[in-house]
């Protein structure tokens, strides 16, 4: 609590200093009384009077009446009760303000703005996981008392998954029966638990239900994605391929999620070694990937060979080629159908770095013992680029 009294007092005192400066620092002028600035103007005025009197524009009866009004008035203007101790009573109007500012301010928030009130309240409306799974357990007994509410047991196994409760997940899902038939995503939601019990196995049931998913709704995420799984894992690599392209479609272009689907599809064309599609005349790169002897003897079976392209001065690459080590010289080509990202395509380039990369792992970060190219600059439409492998990453 002091963490914010604290606080909360300096912003008071400054606004009361800043409210209250033109009291402290009065100029001197402030302390003339009326009495005074009355007696001041009148005699200025009778010295006009006496002016007008020496230059001749008035005459000396008119001057004795003017001057005799003049001083009556003067008379009773400085007879009134003067307003000095008002003015000059500096400290009892300070005090008064301060006083009444803090008394209010304090009042109001001790009385609705406590901030440990405000913390205590807070506390009692949060949500913990003790009461995520009672309501989800008083939910599950409801449907047990009706458990002809197809929908609700539908509702209790997306619960269920949400809390990694896979098996009861499960069991919901089989009690919730027709009422899945027509909901691609509840289906894809099903086959998906349904692999993932099977250890990624999508024989079978799974299968069944990501084909009528995608009749459902041939544009339904998720279930393209299992798709583009079960081809992978059965090595269609192709179906796999052609499965994860309709996703990357319909995502955000420079999302975290098209990256990763677009590694997915590079991967697949990697393992099924399948042709690049070519590119437009003059829009990619293309050329010969040779390897040092001393390097060529430390490359496994199992490796990786990426070819990187990248617009100059960035770190995402615009293109990525990965294929399963071969013999050497590989030739490669990289162009729009590699592209991570479809909004920074190599065609719209007019020049990128290559640089080739042979991983144990395939990661998009290089680790210590992939052996490496030097990078190239060169101009997209390049078809001789010739790039050598032979430095190891420390």
């Amino acid at each position: 609590m002091m963490f914010f009294l604290i606080p909360a007092l300096c912003i008071l005192l400054l606004s009361l200093a800043f409210l209250l400066r033109p009291l402290f620092f009065r100029k001197q002028a402030a302390n003339t009384s009326r009495r005074q600035m009355n007696a001041a103007i009148y005699r200025e005025e009778l010295d006009k009077l006496e002016l007008d009197r020496q230059a001749g524009e008035m005459d000396a009866t008119n001057y004795e009446m003017a001057h005799a009004e003049l001083r009556q008035r003067l008379f009773q203007d400085t007879q009134e009760v003067d307003d000095q101790a008002s003015f000059g009573s500096i400290k009892k109007t300070i005090t008064f303000v301060c006083l009444s500012i803090f008394l209010l301010s304090s009042g109001i928030y001790f009385y609705q703005g406590d901030a440990v009130k405000v913390a205590e309240e807070n506390a009692k409306h949060q949500v913990s996981q003790a009461d995520v799974e009672k309501m989800v357990s008083e939910f599950a007994a409801k449907l047990e008392k009706d458990p002809t509410n197809l929908k609700g047991w539908a509702m209790l196994a997306r619960s269920y998954r949400v809390m990694g409760r896979n098996a009861d997940a499960l069991k919901a899902y089989e009690r919730a029966g027709p009422y899945l038939d027509n909901q691609a995503e509840l289906l894809a939601d099903y086959a998906d638990l349904l692999a993932t019990n099977a250890s990624g196995n999508f024989a079978g049931k799974p299968h069944q239900l990501i084909a009528q998913a995608l009749k459902l709704d041939p544009n339904n995420l998720l279930a393209l994605w299992l798709a583009g799984s079960d081809a992978f894992s059965t090595n269609q690599f192709q179906l796999a391929v052609q499965n994860w392209e309709k996703i990357v479609k319909q995502l955000p272009p420079q999302s975290e999620e098209a990256r990763a689907v677009l590694n997915s599809i590079a991967e697949a064309r990697a393992k099924g070694h399948l042709p690049v599609p070519l590119a437009v005349a003059g829009k990619g790169v293309s050329g010969v990937i040779t390897i040092t002897p001393e390097l060529a003897s430390r490359i496994k079976p199992d490796e990786l060979l990426m070819v990187i392209a990248r617009k100059p001065g960035e770190r995402m690459p615009v293109a990525v080629l990965k294929t399963p080590v071969s013999a050497f010289p590989i030739r490669f080509t990289l162009d729009d159908s590699l592209a991570m990202n479809p909004a920074a395509l190599i065609s719209q380039q007019s020049e990128v770095t290559v640089e080739v990369r042979i991983s144990k792992t395939g990661m998009a970060k290089a680790e210590a013992g992939d052996l490496l190219s030097g990078q190239q600059t060169v101009k997209v439409g390049s078809s001789n680029i010739r790039l050598t492998v032979d430095q190891v990453q420390q």
